[in-house]
Formats: C-alpha cells, sequence, structure tokens
C-alpha cells in the first residue's frame, strides 16, 4: 500500500472503524439492544391498541379478554417470527364481520378451533411460498371487502352507540334501526358522541401545542375523555366486563357441518393472509418515504410473513384470542413514531400483557357506547374515497360495488367471489373490445385503434385498412396493452401490400417508449408454427422506415425492453448467429437479435432496415420471441427517411439497434447508430416540448442559479436529481470532482476558469461540489502507487492527495453520513473529497470575494448511486466534523 493510504494511531478516536480497505464495517457483537426509538413507538402503538383491541372484541360479540390476547400475540409471536419487522398485528377490524358470524353459527370454543385451523392453512401456504399470488387480487376487489366490512360494523355499532343491542345480520340491523332511533339512551349517546367529536378534533389542534397534543393518541384521548366524562357525571351504561382470567375460554374441539366449518377456515385464512400480505407491503412504502430507515430495515419477506402470521393464529386459536392479522393503523403508527426494528412490535405486546394484568380496574371503567363510537368510526373510515377515486381512475366501479355490497348482503368470502368473477368479465370484456375508426386529415390517412388489438378484432380492421386508397399516406395508431400474432400478421400483410404500391405507413402508439424493430415480441414463438401465440404491446411510440422508393425491406427483430426504458438503462443481449433465410437457427431461437446487419459469407455485412414498425416495450408475461429471422437485403439508401423514438437513461451504453438509414450507409457502427436513434428521438418527441423555452433561453442568454461541480460518471444526472430544466444550473463535470488549488502551474485551467466565469460573469448564487458512491476516480487515488510513470491520470489525480491526507489526519474527525459511517474506505474518502474540494474553492479570488460579500453559498453533496440517496453537507459543531444529513420527502416542507 502507498505511503498516501490513511492511517490512524491507537489512540485516534476512530479507532473502532478501522477495518480492511473496501471492505463492509465489522459486524457488531450479537447482544439484545433496545433502542430508544423503539421504546417510544411501542408506547404509541400500545396506547392505540389498548381500546382497539377491546372494541373489535365487544363488536364481533366474543369475550373482551379475547381481544387483549390477540394483541398481545400479534405483537410478540408475529412481531418476532413475522417477515415484516415493523408491521404491528393484532385483532383487525376486517375480521369482525367473519369471527361476529363465526360466533354466532358455532359458538366460541368452536370459533377459537377455527382460528387455530386457519393459522396452520396459514403455515402451509407459507410452506409452498405462495405468498406472491396474494398480491394478484386486484385492488379493487380488496378495496370493495374492506369497504364492505366497513359498512357491516358501522351499522351493527350503531345500535350500541344509541344504546342498543345489533343484530346478527346487516339487513335486520338495518330494518331496527328506525325503532332504535326513536328509543333513544341519552348517556350513551352523550358518551358516543364526546368520544367521535374527540376523536374527530383532536388531530386537528391548531398551534405549537397542538402539535405537541397530537402526539397522543387521538383514540386513547377519545376513549379516556369519554371514560372520565362518564365516571365523574355518573352516566348509568353498560361498561367493560373482563371475567377473572381463570374462566377465560381456551379452543376447543371444532363442532359442526364439515363443508362449513372449512368454508370458515378459508375465509378466515383468505381475509387474514390478504391484508396481512398487503398491509405488509403498505409497510415498506412507508419505511421507504422515511430517509435512512431503508438502509436499517430489511424489506418485508412476504413468505415468512404468512408462516408468522400462521404461528400467530395457532396460538392466538389455542390461548382463546381473535384472528390475527397486519393492522394498517398500528403499523402506520409504529412507522411514524420512528421505530426502527421488531423491538417496538414485540415491546407493545409485552405492555398489553402487563395491561391485561394488571389494568383491570381500569379497563372496567370504560363504557361499552365509547367503544363501539371508536369502533364505528373506523368501519367508516374502511370505506376511503381515495380508493374510490383509485378505482374510478381506473374504471373498476363495478368491481368495487359488487364486491361491496357482495360483503355486506352475503358474507365475506361470497363478496370476494363475485369480485373475483367481476373482475375477472370486466377483464374479458376490455379485451375483446376494440374501436377502430378510419378519418383522413390534409390527405393523410389515420387508422386509431382504441383498446387490445386481437383476433377477435381482425375482421374490422382489414375492413378499416380495405378502405385506405393505394398508394396514400397512412398514420396507423395502435392505442392499446398488446397485440396477439393474427392481428400482427394482418398489420404486416397490409403494410407489405400498401408500401410496395407507393404508399407510406407509419405506426404510432399513445405514448413514447423505445423504439426497435419489426419483430421484436411479436408473432409466435418459433418461426415453424409451433403455436406459442405472442402478445406485443401495441401502445408504445414505434420506428417505422418509410422508403422514398416504394420499397419495402425484411422485418428486423430487436431487444425487448420494459416500459421504464425510456428513463431507465436498458441492456440487450446480442442474439446468437442465425441461419439464412429463416432456417432452424431462426426458427427457435430464444431472444430477439440485436445486431441489425446479416453476416454474409465473405464477412460483409448488408444492412437490414424493418418494414414494419413494432415495439419491443412488453411487460411481464406479455412478451414473446420474434416470428422468423429477418432475410438479407442490400444496404440502405441515403435517401430513405427515418423515423423513430428512443429516449436514453443514466449510463446509457447499449448497442440496440434501430439506426438510421444514414448511418446504415455509412457504416457506422453501433455507437454512431444509438447516437442517430437518440438523436431522432428528441427531434421527434422533446423538441416540439422544449423549443419554446429553450427560445426563450437563446434570446435571453444564460442565467444559471448555480454551479454544479460534479464527477464525470455517466450515472451521475444533475438535472435529474436536482430536479433542475434548461438553463438552471451551470455544470462542470471532471474526473473526481476536483477542484485543482488556484496558482498551480500544470495546464488545467479549466475548472478554475468555469469557476471565475460562473461567479464573476453569470452571478450564481451557489456553487455546488458533488460527489457519489462507488468513485472510480477515488478508487484510483485510493490505490494509487508513489512513483512510477506519470500518466494524464495521475496527473490530474494529484488534486486529490490533499484528500487523503486530510482523511490520514488523526487530528481531524471523519465526515459521515447521518445516521452511520462510511461503507468502506474509499466511500469515506469520497465524503472527505468534497470537503477538501470546497477549501480549494475558497481560496479562489473570486469565490472568495464574493463570500466576504454574502452574495455566494458554498454546499457540499453525496449522491448514493445505488441508494438514489441525496446527502447535503452541514457544519455538526466543533469537534463532531462535517454531517452529509439525509435530504428526502421530509425536506420539502421546509
Amino acid at each position: 500500500m502507498s505511503a498516501c493510504v490513511p492511517t490512524r494511531t491507537s489512540d485516534s478516536p476512530h479507532t473502532e472503524r478501522v477495518h480492511p480497505p473496501h471492505s463492509p464495517p465489522r459486524a457488531p457483537h450479537r447482544r439484545f439492544r433496545l433502542a430508544g426509538a423503539d421504546v417510544s413507538a411501542s408506547i404509541a402503538v400500545f396506547l392505540i391498541a389498548l381500546p382497539l383491541s377491546l372494541g373489535i372484541a365487544l363488536a364481533t360479540g366474543a369475550p373482551l379478554q379475547a381481544g387483549l390476547v390477540a394483541a398481545a400475540v400479534g405483537g410478540l409471536v408475529a412481531g418476532r417470527l413475522g417477515g415484516s419487522p415493523l408491521q404491528v398485528s393484532g385483532p383487525a377490524a376486517g375480521l369482525t364481520v367473519v369471527t361476529a358470524d363465526l360466533i354466532h353459527r358455532y359458538g366460541w370454543r368452536t370459533t377459537c378451533a377455527i382460528t387455530v385451523l386457519a393459522g396452520l392453512v396459514q403455515l402451509g401456504l407459507g410452506c409452498l411460498r405462495v405468498a406472491r399470488s396474494a398480491l394478484a387480487v386486484s385492488p379493487a376487489i380488496v378495496h370493495g371487502m374492506l369497504a364492505g366490512i366497513g359498512v357491516t360494523i358501522a351499522v351493527a355499532q350503531m345500535h350500541i352507540v344509541l344504546g342498543g343491542s345489533p343484530q346478527s345480520a346487516v339487513l335486520d340491523n338495518l330494518r331496527s334501526l328506525p325503532a332504535q332511533l326513536a328509543d333513544l339512551h341519552p348517556a350513551a349517546v352523550a358518551v358516543s358522541a364526546l368520544t367521535l367529536i374527540l376523536l374527530l378534533l383532536w388531530p386537528r389542534l391548531p398551534g405549537r401545542a397542538g402539535r405537541l397534543l397530537r402526539k397522543v393518541p387521538a383514540a386513547l384521548v377519545a376513549v379516556t375523555g369519554a371514560t372520565a366524562t362518564a365516571v365523574f357525571a355518573g352516566l348509568t351504561q353498560p361498561r367493560v366486563e373482563l371475567p377473572s382470567w381463570s374462566s377465560h375460554a381456551l379452543a376447543g374441539l371444532p363442532e359442526g357441518p364439515v363443508l362449513g366449518l372449512v368454508a370458515a377456515v378459508l375465509t378466515v385464512t383468505l381475509v387474514c393472509s390478504v391484508q396481512s400480505l398487503l398491509g405488509a407491503v403498505a409497510v415498506d412504502k412507508l419505511i421507504a418515504a422515511r430517509p435512512g430507515l431503508t438502509a436499517q430495515v430489511s424489506r418485508s419477506d412476504l413468505d415468512r410473513e404468512l408462516l408468522g402470521q400462521g404461528a400467530t393464529n395457532v396460538v392466538s386459536g389455542a390461548l382463546g384470542g381473535l384472528p390475527v392479522a397486519g393492522v394498517a393503523v398500528r403499523s402506520a403508527a409504529n412507522v411514524q413514531a420512528g421505530a426502527v426494528s421488531r423491538n417496538s412490535t414485540m415491546l407493545h405486546g409485552v405492555l398489553v400483557v402487563v395491561a391485561a394484568l394488571l389494568m383491570v380496574p381500569v379497563l372496567e371503567l370504560i363504557p361499552l357506547a365509547s367503544l363501539a363510537a371508536l369502533v364505528m368510526a373506523v368501519g367508516i373510515q374502511m370505506v376511503s374515497l381515495h380508493h374510490i377515486r383509485t378505482v374510478t381512475r381506473h374504471r373498476e366501479v363495478p368491481v368495487y360495488a359488487i364486491t361491496t355490497l357482495g360483503v355486506v348482503f352475503l358474507g365475506v368470502l361470497e363478496g370476494v367471489t363475485l369480485g373475483i368473477a367481476v373482475a375477472v368479465a370486466v377483464s374479458m370484456h376490455r379485451l375483446a373490445r376494440t374501436r377502430i375508426t378510419h378519418d383522413e386529415k390534409e390527405g393523410v390517412h389515420h387508422v386509431h385503434v382504441r383498446g387490445q388489438l386481437t383476433f377477435l378484432a381482425v375482421p374490422r380492421l382489414s375492413r378499416a385498412l380495405h378502405h385506405v386508397p393505394h398508394g396514400s399516406c397512412v398514420v396507423v395508431e395502435l392505442d392499446g396493452s398488446f397485440m396477439d400474432h393474427a392481428a400482427y400478421e394482418t398489420l404486416q400483410d397490409w403494410q407489405r401490400t400498401h408500401t410496395a404500391q407507393g404508399g407510406s405507413v407509419e405506426l404510432t402508439g399513445r405514448r413514447a417508449a423505445t423504439g426497435t424493430d419489426a419483430d421484436a415480441g411479436i408473432g409466435s414463438g418459433s418461426g415453424s408454427g409451433s403455436g406459442s401465440e405472442g402478445v406485443v404491446p401495441a401502445s408504445s411510440t414505434v420506428q417505422t422506415v418509410t422508403p422514398v422508393n416504394g420499397t419495402a425491406d425484411s422485418p428486423l427483430a430487436g431487444c425487448r425492453c420494459r416500459p421504464w426504458t425510456p428513463w431507465r438503462n436498458h441492456q440487450c443481449d446480442a442474439p446468437p448467429p442465425e441461419a439464412p433465410h429463416g432456417g432452424p437457427a431462426a426458427e427457435h431461437r430464444a431472444e430477439p437479435p440485436n445486431d441489425p446487419s446479416d453476416a454474409e459469407p465473405d464477412g460483409r455485412t448488408s444492412a437490414v432496415l424493418p418494414q414494419v414498425a413494432e415495439s419491443a416495450v412488453a411487460s411481464g408475461p406479455a412478451r414473446s420471441a420474434a416470428a422468423s429471422a429477418p432475410e438479407p437485403a442490400e444496404p440502405a439508401e441515403p435517401s430513405e427517411r427515418v423515423r423513430q423514438t428512443d429516449t436514453t437513461g443514466p449510463g446509457e451504453r447499449t448497442e440496440s439497434i434501430g439506426a438510421a438509414s444514414a448511418a446504415a450507409a455509412t457504416g457506422s457502427g453501433p455507437s454512431g447508430r444509438q447516437l442517430v436513434r437518440g438523436i431522432s428521438a428528441f427531434q421527434r418527441n422533446t423538441a416540439p416540448l422544449v423549443r419554446g423555452e429553450l427560445a426563450r433561453l437563446a434570446r435571453e442568454g444564460q442565467q444559471p442559479s448555480q454551479l454544479f461541480l460534479t464527477c464525470a460518471d455517466s450515472r451521475l444526472v444533475t438535472s435529474m436529481i436536482t430536479s433542475s430544466g434548461p438553463g438552471d444550473l451551470f455544470v462542470v463535470r471532471n474526473v473526481g470532482n476536483l477542484v485543482p488549488p488556484p496558482g498551480e502551474e500544470s495546464g488545467d485551467d479549466s475548472v478554475a476558469a468555469a469557476i471565475e466565469y460562473a461567479v464573476d460573469v453569470l452571478k450564481v448564487r451557489s456553487i455546488t461540489v458533488c460527489g457519489h458512491s462507488g468513485c472510480g476516480a477515488m478508487q484510483a487515488l485510493f490505490d494509487a502507487e508513489p512513483g512510477g510513470v506519470q500518466t494524464p491520470l495521475k496527473r490530474w489525480l494529484r488534486h486529490g492527495l490533499p484528500s487523503l491526507e486530510r482523511m490520514a489526519d488523526p487530528g481531524r474527525p471523519w465526515a459521515r453520513l447521518a445516521g452511520r459511517a462510511a461503507a468502506d474506505s474509499v466511500e469515506q474518502l469520497c465524503l472527505t473529497n468534497v470537503v477538501e474540494q470546497l477549501d480549494h474553492l475558497r481560496a479562489y479570488a473570486s469565490v472568495s470575494r464574493a463570500l466576504r460579500a454574502g452574495e455566494l453559498e458554498l454546499h457540499g453533496m453525496f449522491f448514493h448511486v445505488g441508494e438514489a440517496q441525496a446527502y447535503l453537507l452541514s457544519e455538526a459543531g466543533e469537534g463532531r466534523g462535517e454531517v452529509f444529513d439525509h435530504v428526502g420527502v421530509a425536506d420539502l416542507s421546509a
């Protein structure tokens, strides 16, 4: 190792962070640690879970202690064994209707046995690793199921709020509601109204005091306030009754018809599993929104989560508890309260056990009307307006409505079954419904296909294409998500005939995507007609080549990319060689080729241009191999006009086909074709959108507000990570985002000139030095050996030697990331280099003068490429060094 490698003495304050270069930090000693954030989060979740558990038990008609048992077991067992570390499990409102119906039919002890059996089924499903299959259920069905359960809960609890008793069926509750309204109990109504008022107004308290008070859960405040009012006012009404634990009923042998019990077990399994798995996915999204938490908490393991929920239901049912599932309200509260591990969930379970054993006298003061009002509010919230707007936007209102009504009037399993049937029917209707129109505008014929282009629409498509005159210009718009083999063959045959007769054809789509060639992802899986019908997307803007002389070349298969490739880098592997004229190698290829030329025996290549433009943007299983191999053709003439659409993303280095005819004629390589393709995409799609803004900038000149000095790494897209537009940033890139100290005689005046021009001429208000993770320049600097041949790279990297010296200086504290140390020595050097280059900047006369005048600010920035996380440098105070703080969603409100 060179003498430049940083070293630490034994008395250095950073000794504990020393480890071999480029290796992760040493693993901490395995011992139980309880973070303060987990303790505070567990208390917040406990205060929410306690009243809700009692209220859900009341709503189901189960012993009230069963709710406490389920909450405790959910916290301890699911918290320890589940695959979602921050999801909180317990008795869920979504299970209220199911459990109430089971208790009414089979009794409490058989219901506990059904819960145990459902847990065993969940364990079996978890072992089979089918958890992801639950996510295939349409969100409209899930939202409809929850809405139906919410309506059922609200209608039933309305009777207790008014002072009466609910019936077992929704229709019975609706019929008896007028009589209940005529026979109100003032004490119950008053307590319920106070609970609802506190529940509604507490989260809306204004001011600084309101922000502090809102940290106390509204559910706890509402129940506590109503209980205190009822006690001090001396209101006489039913209250919570917790019998002795010695008389608590445990699970018994199931009794009842076998088919009924099987249906009950499947229903509990379905509702528990779907709600828990969807809850785990939602918790992952909440974790991703918290800066820094993603690095500490792993993503949910859905199969493990299903196993954990199964074990929880087995234990809960055996101990006489309610069925358990992941609960969205408690999970969201756990994440928002700052939990960092599964310890918060488990500690909340311990607190529930303590409350169940030691707080019985306090719990027995709670009026039943207050709990009923709380659960009724939860049921009303389950009918989410956001969900209704979502399903309306996606045209799935029939699925949502049928599922909701089915759950309300028939039951959960029946309602979900109806919802699935309606969802399948809606999907089939959309697949079969295709609208094809033909009109003429300014001599150009437009054939617009709305919907999926399948064999069912082929007769209408042929009729519309038949009405297009020979030799005319035609634009075919494919406004759908895919086409099948029959529709593709129809379009291909017609396009070949039409262009042979002197016409031109352009195929476009609804949204821009990666332009590729003809057979990409279209047609059957083999050229011999193996029956493997391909499905292709028809909603992407595609590449077409319109020969001026009216001839058409053979189609060429291209890469198959995903829908996000207009932004995302897409890598398309080169295909194996093909046999000429569609031989066996072409018939049985698994992937479409990626090279726009066919090798001839003499080693020369001849360009092959597509005659039918297709899209290669296929999502998921809707992608297939090309139907047949392209046939060689003569080199394209420069007079041919190329129309294509593509965009490139960060780090784009692919060699996808789609070359312009000019590039093919001049023999350009893949890089030249890619350049022309990108320029063509800009001219076609982006230029019309930005032409006005660029024209304004051309008239007014550049007036950037920032000088952004960053690395030449291709993965750093400055306009994207800063949300900037044209003219906002004056960007200087170099290897390692280095700022040579002023006055050095080395011919490195380019950066100095840019700094002087930006500060003195452009009058920028800030300068940002941005480093990044995985910097190759810092790696080279770290590994450099002293002496040797002075290459241009070594001469340039000498400006980074002060960063190495700064890092090795034991008297200077290390720069660090908020919440964690650097992953390895190279990342530490990247952070230190940003701080050092800022010091170099301050030495420039123009910068120093602007800083003294208060006209300029300097910023240090670090971008972690793998995490897509930005950090800004902030001074942490004397002795603590520089800290790079997170920049995330939470900072947008500042």
